[in-house]
């Protein structure tokens, strides 16, 4: 197991912890027991992890900071210069999303090849699988999950032709969760999916890092209020973790609501990106 992997193990067990004894607001030495760590050694892990401290990483997980990120206006950028179907900038990336054309949607990507490997992120192993067009699948892995995001991928595209690729997604994978990547460098993303479920992912793309939308708040930049459940299940559909960026879609409440990763991990990836926003801010500062 690599350091990486190990590293969100151990963060994901103490969100794992934090969660379920919110009512005793354990310090964090009880977290580093928990953890099985010293003090020190749970202070060198999240400074490894995303370059904070423990205090600041309790402060980045409460229910009343992911209230104060559910901001309508700014949220989605619900303005004429950002129209449903541009790219969105990630990080330092350019985020190009191309649905598949009604031929190939029909056809099931007949004629496609897929290549697909196992990479490692720092929220555990990914599966990740590319078309000649760009990126086709990127799901996050638990112990035996490879066989099921293999399983999904054949789903998503039935009669493409689909091969192991042990070296395929390396750079992706590593530009995607790098710090400090050239500006512009492009990220195409080809996906399947019916026209509705294409748009929401269009306008997952709008949520900035470090902000998080409703379910009906979505609903109602596409013009569909009344839809905010059929929502739901196109974000539950997202093939693309993190580029197509489904986890910064919470409750109005300010809860987590789903994950089809896990909400420990969905916890993770929200304290990573504050963290990252946390460097960005104090470095232009």
């Amino acid at each position: 197991m690599s350091n990486s992997v190990q590293d969100y193990q151990r963060v994901a067990d103490a969100i794992g912890f934090l969660v379920n004894h919110r009512q005793q607001q354990p310090s964090l030495a009880e977290l580093a027991s928990h953890c099985g760590l010293s003090p020190q050694h749970f202070q060198r892990l999240f400074s490894r992890w995303a370059g904070i401290s423990p205090k600041r990483f309790l402060q980045l997980l409460t229910v009343e900071r992911a209230k104060q990120l559910l901001d309508d206006h700014h949220v989605l950028g619900l303005s004429d210069e950002l129209g449903l179907s541009s790219g969105s900038r990630l990080y330092d990336h350019f985020v190009q999303l191309e649905a598949a054309s009604p031929g190939e949607f029909k056809s099931g990507g007949l004629g496609l090849t897929i290549e697909y490997a196992v990479q490692v992120s720092p929220f555990g192993e990914v599966f990740i699988a590319r078309s000649p067009r760009g990126i086709c699948s990127l799901q996050f892995l638990d112990a035996g999950g490879e066989a099921a995001a293999l399983q999904a991928l054949a789903t998503q595209w039935p009669k493409a032709l689909i091969y192991h690729n042990p070296t395929i997604g390396a750079d992706d994978v590593a530009a995607i969760f790098a710090s400090g990547v050239a500006a512009g460098k492009p990220i195409s993303l080809h996906v399947r999916g019916t026209n509705f479920q294409v748009s929401v992912w269009r306008a997952l793309l709008r949520i900035p890092p470090s902000h998080f939308a409703s379910y009906g708040q979505i609903a109602t930049a596409l013009d569909k209020p009344r839809a905010s459940r059929a929502v739901g299940t196109a974000v539950g559909a997202n093939p693309i973790a993190m580029l197509i960026p489904c986890h910064r879609v919470i409750q109005q409440s300010g809860a987590l609501g789903g994950y089809r990763w896990g909400l420990n991990r969905k916890q993770a990836i929200h304290v990573w990106e504050a963290a990252r926003g946390d460097g960005e801010r104090s470095l232009s500062a």
